[in-house]
């Protein structure tokens, strides 16, 4: 999950324990912030969530893997 993010333009900010902090500047400027499960498997629900936090619809996903 989080090379495919990363091909969508995230940076890892920074990991605390086993969770990982993401950022991505908008074109307009702004900046959106996510926070990524350092384990796997991801539930559908908490992916869900961060695709929708990302702005990355699930198609879009499935592309970057």
């Amino acid at each position: 999950m989080l090379r495919a993010l990363q091909r969508a333009g995230w940076v890892i900010v920074r990991q605390r324990g086993s969770h990982i902090r993401l950022q991505k500047r908008q074109e307009g400027g702004e900046l959106l912030k996510i926070i990524v499960p350092a384990h796997k498997p991801i539930k559908r629900s908490t992916l869900a969530h961060i695709l929708k936090a990302a702005r990355i619809s699930v198609e879009g996903f499935n592309t970057l893997l």
